[in-house]
């Protein structure tokens, strides 16, 4: 696995992004996170070694962990990454974005139906933003999609919008003053795509997490660990999520 970030900075937009970590370790260096700029790693899919081999392997790449790849002040980037993207067919580049409303403007002109090694994964957290932002998603021509839950800030309800979604991943938010997370909710989810034959995993408690009533305060390195004990995903056959998860 490969991490991708060819800018960097980012700007809250969202009800998840209220303890956002690229902010919070901005804070921490002293960065203003609201300065997006290119990284030297701008170039980083097609940087070769003197044998003529990529420098970056093939197989799954994340893409802008540091940013929203359609965040706007890259506007002007963007289609040199598509470029790239297009070049490195034996790499799959997946991407989170809490804009997915902007995606359709944001596309290269051979998209069509979608390129076949990019995979889109919208971000929601609650009912509001589920019902907005999914009803847009399922618009869109993409051939590999995913949801992602994260953080999760009360129960929600995305069955109707699941259909040609491949994941979905859950994950509740790891700060001192983290909104809590409801373990119900989780479960409720994982039904909703058990039913649908949509794969489903459990990224991460929150630090804050609520079972059977009572809240327990977990250590943020502790989160993933006791979300994979929970034993709990589901993988649904077909999709590019069939035999690894992002």
């Amino acid at each position: 696995m490969a991490m991708w970030n060819p800018w960097r900075g980012c700007k809250k937009c969202s009800d998840g992004c209220l303890h956002c970590y690229i902010h919070k370790g901005d804070t921490k260096r002293g960065i203003d996170t609201a300065n997006i700029v290119k990284t030297k790693d701008f170039y980083k899919p097609i940087e070769k070694l003197k044998n003529g081999a990529y420098k970056m392997k093939a197989g799954l790449v994340y893409l802008g962990f540091s940013t929203d790849f359609l965040i706007e002040e890259a506007d002007e980037w963007r289609s040199e990454c598509w470029s790239m993207i297009r070049q490195r067919q034996d790499c799959t580049f997946l991407f989170l974005t809490k804009r997915i409303e902007r995606l359709a403007a944001c596309l290269p002109d051979d998209w069509g139906e979608g390129y076949e090694n990019v995979v889109v994964c919208c971000t929601v957290e609650n009912q509001k933003n589920a019902d907005r932002k999914l009803a847009v998603f399922h618009s869109l021509p993409i051939k590999h999609k995913c949801i992602t839950a994260q953080p999760l800030l009360e129960r929600i309800f995305i069955e109707p919008y699941l259909e040609g979604i491949e994941l979905v991943v859950v994950g509740g938010e790891s700060d001192r003053f983290a909104r809590p997370m409801d373990y119900a909710w989780v479960l409720d989810l994982r039904e909703q795509c058990i039913r649908n034959k949509v794969s489903f995993e459990f990224r991460q408690c929150g630090t804050h997490f609520i079972k059977d009533g009572k809240q327990y305060n977990l250590k943020t390195k502790d989160l993933c660990a006791q979300a994979r004990k929970a034993g709990i995903d589901f993988h649904a056959t077909g999709g590019c999520f069939s035999n690894r998860n992002p």
